[in-house]
C-alpha cells in the first residue's frame, strides 16, 4: 500500500478532497451525550436515525442549522460498551472553531460553569486553544479562527443560549495519533492531495484546501499498544470529494492495494469506507448528496426518527427495540 513513489497517484488526488464530511464516535448514554452537545456547546441536533448496519442503535447528528457538510458530530449509542481504552493508532481528538481568543476565554469561563475540566488556553498545532473532554471521554479542542471566514453553506446553530458573537462554527483540525506516521501522511498526500502545512511538535498538519483549516488533519506519532475502542472512541472521519465520484475512488483504492467496502447508499448521500495501514477508518463521501432535510423540513430537523426508504416498512419493528426518544431529548 505504498503510494509513495506513484507520480501518477500523486496527481490524482490533487484538490479532490474539499474537507471533511463528519466523524462518527460511540456513546454510552444518548440522555447525557444529547445534553453536552445541544445545551452546553450549543449545536442543534440535526438527524436522528439508527445505525443501518445494526438498526437496533441509535445513530444521532449534531450540527449547524442544515447539517452542512464539515460540521457533523455523529454518534453511536451503545448503552453496555466499556470505556476506551488509550493507545496508538486511534483518531484521537476533534478540533472545533470558535470566531476569536475572546471566545476561548468565553468557553473558558462556561465550561468551568458545568465544572467541565480543562487544560487552559495553549498552543495547539499553531493556534490558541482550548481542550477538554465531553462526558464519553472524548478529546474535543476549541481553536481560535480568527474572525476568518468559513464556508458559505455553513450556518451556526443560534437557537440556544450561546452568546452570538462565540458560537462554535464547525470542524477544524481532526488529531490522529499512528505508530507509522510516514505511511498515513504519504497516503493522505499521494492518494488525495493533502499538503503540508506545518512539521511542528505537535506532528504533521495537513490540510486538503489551502490555507483553510476545516479540512486540517494532524498526524501524531506514538508507539506502544493499539488502542481499544469504547465509549468516546472514534469509529471513522469522513472525507468529502465533490469533483470525483466514488465508483473511481474505489477502483483508485483497490488498485494501490486497499480494501474497500464498495459504494453505500446511505439516503442522505453516498461513500465509501476503507482502513489504511494503521487501521484508521475513512469514509469518502461522494458528491451529490441528499442532505438531511431529503424527508425532513429544516424546522423540524432532529425532531423525530427519520428513516431512509428502504428501511422504512421495518419503522414500527425498529422503534420497538429502541428507547423513546422522549427519554432521552
Amino acid at each position: 500500500m505504498d503510494v509513495s513513489g506513484k507520480a501518477g497517484q500523486r496527481e490524482q488526488g490533487k484538490g479532490m478532497i474539499s474537507g471533511h464530511h463528519h466523524i462518527s464516535m460511540f456513546t454510552k448514554d444518548l440522555k447525557e451525550n444529547n445534553h453536552f452537545y445541544t445545551e452546553v456547546l450549543g449545536l442543534r441536533r440535526v438527524k436522528v436515525s439508527v445505525n443501518q448496519g445494526d438498526v437496533g442503535m441509535y445513530h444521532v447528528f449534531y450540527g449547524d442549522t442544515e447539517g452542512s457538510p464539515g460540521n457533523d458530530l455523529t454518534f453511536f449509542e451503545i448503552p453496555n460498551i466499556g470505556r476506551t481504552h488509550p493507545g496508538t493508532n486511534m483518531i484521537s481528538g476533534i478540533a472545533l472553531l470558535v470566531p476569536s481568543y475572546e471566545s476561548l476565554e468565553y468557553w473558558r469561563k462556561r465550561l468551568a460553569s458545568y465544572d467541565i475540566g480543562h487544560d487552559g488556553i495553549v498552543q495547539y498545532a499553531g493556534r490558541e486553544a482550548l481542550r477538554f473532554r465531553d462526558p464519553d471521554g472524548l478529546s474535543l479542542i476549541l481553536i481560535n479562527h480568527e474572525n476568518k471566514d468559513i464556508p458559505e453553506a455553513w450556518e451556526p446553530w443560534d437557537e440556544n443560549e450561546i452568546d452570538a458573537a462565540h458560537h462554535i462554527l464547525g470542524m477544524g483540525a481532526v488529531e490522529i495519533t499512528v505508530e507509522d506516521k510516514d505511511s498515513i501522511v504519504s497516503m493522505l498526500q499521494n492518494m488525495f492531495g493533502y499538503s503540508v502545512a506545518d512539521e511542528g511538535q505537535d506532528g504533521t498538519l495537513l490540510e486538503a484546501v489551502t490555507n483553510e483549516v476545516f479540512g486540517e488533519i494532524l498526524i501524531r506519532s506514538e508507539s506502544g499498544g493499539n488502542a481499544r475502542a469504547g465509549r468516546g472512541s472514534v469509529h471513522h472521519l469522513a472525507i468529502e470529494s465533490q469533483a470525483r465520484p466514488l465508483d473511481e475512488w474505489d477502483r483508485i483504492l483497490k488498485e494501490a492495494g486497499y480494501m474497500t467496502t464498495g459504494v453505500k447508499d446511505r439516503y442522505y448521500f453516498e461513500s465509501l469506507y476503507f482502513r489504511e495501514g494503521n487501521g484508521i477508518m475513512f469514509e469518502i463521501v461522494g458528491p451529490g448528496g441528499r442532505g438531511f432535510t431529503a424527508d425532513r423540513p429544516v424546522e423540524e430537523l432532529g425532531t423525530g426518527l427519520d428513516l431512509p426508504p428502504f428501511l422504512e416498512d421495518q419503522r414500527e419493528e425498529i422503534e420497538a427495540h429502541l428507547r423513546p426518544i422522549e427519554e432521552w431529548t
